[in-house]
Formats: C-alpha cells, structure tokens, sequence
C-alpha cells in the first residue's frame, strides 16, 4: 500500500477527525532533536554536511514528484539526528542522499531502478552496498517510516477556514504545498512541529489568495488546541518570508553499531592508473570513481589498481 503523507497513521481514512489527537501526539517522533538543529546553526562542517546530501536528493525532483524528496530529507534529518555527523567524504554523501531517496521512492511505491539514483559519472554503488545503508537508516529512524510531516495536517486545518468553493479549496492546498516545499532546506523550520509548519504554510498561502479573511483564518486556527498561537506566529513570520522571496536563507540550498563510515569498510576503492598495471580481481561491493566515459558497477571485474577504503580514511 502507497504511503500517502497525507494520511500516514494506517487507521486514517479521509478526513477521520477523531485519529488527529494520535498525530498530534505523534508528531514530535518524526522530527529531529533540538541539538541537531543547534549544531546545525554552530557548526560549520555539520551545516555543510547536510547541505551537501540535500542537494543531492534534490536533483532527483527532476525523475521523481517533489513530495519523495521532502520525504528523503526528513529520512536524512532524523538520521544525522540520531546517529550524528559521519565524516564527510564525497562517497558517504552521495551514498546517504541515494539511500534517502531509494527508502522514499519504496514508501511512495514509485518505480524505480538503481540506474536512475546514479546518473552517469561519479560513484557508483551496487545494490547490497545501497541496502546496508537502508538499514543502518532504518535502525536509526526505529522503522518510522509513515513519517508525519506538514502534508498531514493539511486537510484539517483547511477544514477550519470554511471555504466551499472546491477550486478554492484547491488552489489554496496547491499553494501551501509549493510553500512547504520551498521551506524544507531551511533550517529554522526544523525548530518547528509539522503541524505548526501546515498552519504557516496556509496562513501564508491564505494571505495571498483571500488577504481579506487573514486575520479570520488566524483566528480560527489559533482556537486549535494543539497549536500555540505564539509559535504560530513565530513560524508564520519565517514561512511568509520564504514564501514571498524577503527570507535570508541559512541553509544554503535552494541501535546498530555501524556507522556510515563502515558500510563501506569491506568495499575496495578503483581508479584508473595512467600507467599500466596488473590485472587485479576487484571483490564484490567496489565504488569506482569515474574518470573516463565508461563505467562500471560496483562489483563488476575490472583491471585496474584497487586498495582497501579503510587505507583512505585518513585522507
């Protein structure tokens, strides 16, 4: 069955208002923790670490609908988040953000081959080396992968603005959703719960298309509960920069006891010599970087020079 980020507790059916308590309840186990995001903000090489993976996962927007790739990025946040910052090396990067990716695209049920997750040159992962990293994310994410995220809230808080007019209802969920999605590289969003990010989002949207009825809207999604009015506005102010073009970006970008590291431990660096060597067996699970026009995957017989990644770790 397709997971449908819009309805991601299984006993979800349409609009079953009596589940929303769960997601509410949920939500906060689908986010990542306060310190990751502080790290984010303080330290330099964890900030570009993940701006690295995420622009990354976002080139595949191209092959795949935009919602699988916020999915991706919400897989990468509550990794780093749980397992912490691997060594940046460009193999780990590209490794996690194709992971990401390949653990969305299954959650979507979005067909797909190993192919399209590695375009022509580069590095090139095989099949096993790629599922390792699925689990070590798995593990990471304690098998969450119905993540909730700002899409799941959307039809609830919409409910509350009273529009009638199904082209309305519409446009104003279109907009919202492009709002979402342009938000998700932006690190200050992560302070805030999904639902609180749906609610900006729409107020945003709202105040584009029916500026006239804002302060209504506003005032019927603040009488929610489950929001915080104050953290509402905080975030409201954020999203709306973003969604107008005013918000100076930061990012940057438009239980197991392996680590992303040893994944790849007992695989073999190859490249090409320029001068000639022996033929050597390369062992199933090599990453090749890619220095001609032909590639090959990792595993394929090659004759080139190849050494153990960990003689690399250092460098």
């Amino acid at each position: 069955m397709e997971f449908d980020l819009e309805n991601p507790l299984k006993s979800l059916v349409e609009l079953n208002f009596d589940a929303l308590p769960s997601l509410f309840q949920a939500e906060s186990d689908h986010m990542p923790t306060e310190n990751y995001i502080r790290n984010l903000m303080s330290e330099v090489s964890d900030f570009n670490f993940r701006r690295e993976v995420i622009s990354i996962i976002l080139q595949f927007n191209y092959d795949f609908e935009p919602v699988l790739c916020y999915l991706a990025i919400n897989y990468l946040d509550r990794f780093l988040s749980s397992k912490g910052m691997p060594q940046s090396k460009p193999w780990i990067i590209r490794l996690l953000a194709v992971s990401c990716v390949s653990l969305a695209a299954k959650m979507k049920e979005t067909e797909f081959s190993m192919a399209d997750l590695q375009p022509e040159g580069g590095l090139i992962f095989d099949a096993v080396t790629i599922q390792r990293m699925e689990v070590l994310i798995l593990g990471a994410l304690n098998w969450r992968m119905r993540s909730i995220t700002p899409f799941s809230f959307i039809p609830f808080f919409i409910s509350l603005f009273k529009i009638k007019d199904p082209q309305l209802i519409q446009a104003l969920k279109a907009r919202a959703t492009e709002i979402i999605l342009k938000a998700q590289t932006e690190i200050k969003i992560l302070e805030f719960r999904p639902s609180i990010v749906a609610a900006s989002a729409l107020l945003s949207a709202s105040h584009e298309l029916f500026p006239m009825q804002i302060q209504s809207f506003k005032r019927n999604i603040s009488k929610c509960s489950c929001v915080n009015s104050e953290t509402l506005m905080s975030c409201y102010s954020i999203i709306n920069d973003i969604a107008i073009g005013g918000y100076i970006s930061v990012s940057g970008v438009a239980g197991s006891s392996e680590t992303p590291v040893n994944v790849l431990d007992r695989h073999c660096l190859s490249y090409e010599s320029e001068v000639n060597t022996t033929s050597t067996e390369a062992t199933t699970g090599m990453v090749r970087v890619e220095t001609g026009v032909k590639r090959r995957r990792i595993g394929d017989f090659c004759n080139e020079k190849t050494f153990q990644l960990s003689q690399i770790q250092g460098c």
